[in-house]
């Protein structure tokens, strides 16, 4: 197994087992978890406690959020399960403005007693702050929207499936990469549901419940003889569905180039395994690749992560305004570029959407964490720069009314900022397809499924590797190569963007662990695309002679 698998697998386990739990031994205790703590009138007496109690002294804007945060971990490799764990968290978070200065608190005690000190002290810690604050925080303005409700539109609750079911699924796929040859697997499955009450002081009231799942796997092959080992992970991409992503429907299948099965909507993890147990022995017996430029075609699963690092994570505008200096960095976006409304980010078909509001993406939501309705809007509009991703603190530095709704927390017990909506590129205008787009190539390389990466603080220079690599040569594919990776940096890299398929290829990548801030938190989010061309990219090989 390659040790960005490993890590990527134990990862899950690892993560789950540092949140606060209750561990569950059977399916009648994970019932518990089904049945909420309380109901929504429940929620709002408490909420208008620290509302009042906040405003008697002295604040002059606060947010409450109770939030419930439910994660299981179903996690197996060959023909034994080795973990299996729920997590439970539940606490309140509230968050006010003092003397033009924020102050936060966070408790675990979701009693009236409790939420009234928890809002004192947030009251307190502003006031703290006040001592030390050089410019008001200025708030972008947002409507009361009452009280309102919003839940991802899933048909199955992943919860409310068996335990036992899940293993029998894993191992089913485990199974099916045994017998096709592979040396290892691990699979798993991992589901959230976030239960999410926000309230504020100007007057909206609003219960959210927020599903999410990833199944997937890492088939890895030896070959003895050789020395070498190859891994292949799944194909599937984490989504904002139910367990109905499980349910496999021959119509989500995609034929793709170089005879390979991808998904869309549904995934079929047994048949995935499968294939991926016959793709890693071809991956061994590749040809290592000749370094030079190739015209690239980039598959959605691969692409997804070169459009978050290089152009999710430099329009972020806390990122530009050196507020994440320190720890992740800052971006080649710059004001005086965006404020030039000229800045050339790429070609004329590159087109970038930030979008709270996709169905079955990861961050779609129907109000972010602080009360703003969700929307889409235009961050690169035929290559130009045009916009960022903005909360309601900083929208008045680009000269905006409003915020984009985009703030967020990873739980109540963290206070919530500006993190990555999802943000995609947008299919092509001209019908199509990724064959097609392939019949045009003389020399180039169709990439599958993203792998290891590397970019400056800056979000510009970077390399990018893959899973599976396809030679192209005068329109038709020739064979697996390996030892694959690519070197731009972000302007010239969407400058060369030359032709992006039409809608019907247009699919979601996406990611749970998108990191940021400090103390750190992860944001789960998704980027779409459709199979893009970039032409005369600089290939370097990564392997190794021995």
């Amino acid at each position: 197994m390659k040790r960005r698998d490993f890590i990527q697998m134990a990862g899950l386990s690892a993560g789950g087992m540092m949140l606060p739990f209750t561990s569950l031994a059977n399916e009648v205790d994970l019932q518990r978890l089904l049945d909420p703590p309380m109901d929504t009138s429940q929620k709002k007496k408490l909420a208008d406690i620290a509302l009042n109690t906040t405003k008697a002294l002295g604040a002059t804007y606060t947010d409450v959020r109770i939030g419930r945060y439910l994660n299981q971990f179903v996690i197996t490799r060959e023909k034994k399960v080795q973990n299996i764990v729920n997590t439970e968290s539940f606490g309140t978070g509230i968050r006010v403005i003092v003397n033009g200065t924020w102050g936060f608190s966070a408790s675990n005690d979701v009693t009236p007693d409790g939420i009234k000190r928890a809002a004192e002290r947030a009251v307190a810690i502003a006031k703290a702050n006040s001592k030390f604050q050089k410019e008001p925080v200025r708030l972008a303005s947002c409507p009361s929207h009452g009280e309102v409700s919003w839940k991802t539109p899933i048909k199955k609750n992943g919860f409310e499936i068996l335990v036992k079911d899940k293993v029998d699924l894993l191992m089913a796929a485990n199974a099916k990469a045994l017998e096709k040859g592979a040396s290892f697997v691990n699979s798993q499955i991992f589901m959230v549901n976030e239960q999410k009450y926000f309230a504020s002081s100007e007057g909206s009231y609003i219960d959210q419940d927020i599903y999410r799942i990833q199944p997937g796997f890492a088939v890895t092959m030896t070959d003895r003889q050789s020395g070498q080992f190859k891994t292949r992970t799944s194909f599937s991409a984490p989504m904002g569905l139910g367990y109905e992503y499980l349910d496999a429907r021959s119509e989500d299948k995609i034929q793709a180039p170089g005879g390979i099965t991808l998904y869309n909507k549904s995934y079929d993890i047994i048949e995935d395994a499968g294939l991926a147990a016959e793709q890693v022995k071809q991956m061994i017996a590749a040809k290592s690749v000749e370094p030079g430029k190739y015209d690239l075609v980039l598959e959605p699963s691969h692409l997804w992560l070169t459009i978050h690092e290089s152009v999710g994570h430099p329009t972020e505008l806390d990122r530009v305004l050196g507020y994440e200096a320190n720890y992740a960095g800052t971006s080649f976006l710059t004001l005086d570029k965006w404020e030039s409304k000229k800045f050339n980010f790429g070609s004329k078909i590159v087109n970038v959407r930030a979008d709270k509001t996709e169905v079955s993406s990861l961050g779609a939501v129907g109000y972010d964490d602080e009360g703003v309705k969700c929307k889409s809007w235009d961050l690169i509009k035929d290559g130009i720069l045009i916009d960022y991703q903005a909360i309601r603190d900083q929208a008045h530095i680009i000269g905006k009314q409003e915020s984009h709704g985009c703030c967020y927390s990873q739980s109540w017990a963290d206070v919530q900022f500006q993190r990555m909506p999802n943000v995609s590129l947008q299919p092509g205008k001209e019908d199509l397809t990724p064959q097609q787009m392939i019949a045009g190539v003389e020399k180039g390389i169709y990439i599958v499924k993203d792998s290891s990466f590397s970019i400056d603080q800056q979000r510009y220079n970077f390399q990018f590797g893959g899973v599976l690599f396809f030679e192209i040569k005068n329109g038709k594919i020739e064979g697996m190569l390996k030892d694959v990776a690519y070197q731009a940096n972000s302007q010239d890299f969407w400058n060369s963007c030359v032709q992006i398929c039409d809608q019907r290829d247009y699919r979601l990548g996406g990611a749970f662990n998108d990191g940021k801030g400090q103390p750190g938190q992860s944001n789960a989010v998704s980027h779409g695309s459709a199979t893009a061309r970039f032409n005369g990219i600089n290939v370097i090989n990564t392997g190794r002679n021995i």
